[in-house]
């Protein structure tokens, strides 16, 4: 009889390389929020996804990068804290794309950590031809020993199957850490709040998504009321994020509304304001503030 298996799975890699997205996919839910946007995913968002055979914590990390402010350099921080606690490292990178700088920057930082075992997954597979991929398979066993290494699309669920078989088979035995109904261990504030942040990060220039931070002022459970506040660091930024007449802080807020709903199944009251926090990107005080 196959004994039960559970293990934590930490997805790494750059920047917008399809971390969450897999994430999403694996767990069969939306559990953490995608975006075109770099520096999407802020932390350790953790998916759970229990089958007869185990169970597995998916940690989908923020983009490994090149800081340049504070909290950039405290993303960094939660992916190097992560990769201690996990038993299973994913190196995520896209499979239209070669390997650059970045990319084996993260694979030495990875094949520093001995005990986890080491996976290469080639994501985006539906954006490359089967030449692009293989050479970018070919590139990736080149490049450092791997435990596996299998090239998967989200968008399709091409392989997908294949990498939870195997990502089971290499988790060390264990009890169920989670109910078997577990999606994630996020809180619920948080989890409003990474809605939130989708929807303005859809709507937004390129100079705004990493000055964007967002916090839950207050829950009113029995009317079903949630006020949120939206943070930048410039007054020029607010005017950005509020728009026209207020225009486009309409539209966040209805987007955002609607995620929340889907996912509660009932109506709510969402009322988002903008407010200014100079450089809170760099300030210790204000980023334990907003969570970071």
């Amino acid at each position: 009889m196959n004994s039960f298996r559970s293990g934590f799975v930490a997805f790494v890699g750059r920047p917008n390389v399809g971390k969450s997205t897999l994430t999403n996919a694996l767990v069969g839910s939306k559990v953490a929020i995608t975006s075109s946007r770099p520096q999407t995913t802020r932390k350790a968002i953790r998916g759970i996804r229990t089958e007869e055979t185990g169970q597995l914590i998916f940690v989908d990390t923020p983009g490994f990068h090149k800081p340049k402010t504070l909290l950039g350099k405290r993303l960094n921080n939660v992916v190097e804290e992560t990769l201690t606690e996990v038993d299973i490292i994913c190196f995520c990178t896209p499979a239209n794309e070669k390997l650059g700088p970045g990319d084996q920057m993260i694979i030495a930082e990875i094949m520093k950590f001995t005990r986890p075992k080491k996976f290469a997954i080639v994501t985006k597979e539906e954006l490359a031809d089967k030449k692009q991929t293989a050479e970018h398979l070919l590139e990736l066993s080149q490049a450092a020993q791997w435990d596996e290494i299998i090239p998967v699309s989200a968008l399709n669920g091409t392989q997908l199957e294949t990498l939870l078989n195997l990502l089971i088979q290499n988790a060390p035995e264990g009890p169920k850490l989670y109910p078997d109904d577990a999606l994630t261990d996020e809180s619920f504030e948080d989890w409003i709040c990474e809605l939130i942040r989708e929807a303005a990060l859809e709507r937004l220039r390129e100079e705004l998504p990493h000055s964007l931070a967002v916090t839950v002022d207050e829950i009113n459970y029995e009317e079903k009321k949630i006020f949120g506040s939206m943070w930048v660091e410039r007054d020029s930024q607010k005017g950005i994020l509020i728009g026209k007449g207020g225009a486009l802080l309409k539209a966040i807020g209805t987007e955002a509304r609607r995620s929340i709903e889907e996912k509660l199944g009932e109506k709510i009251y969402l009322s988002l304001q903008v407010k200014v926090s100079a450089n809170w990107q760099q300030d210790p005080k204000k980023l334990e503030r907003m969570g970071f």
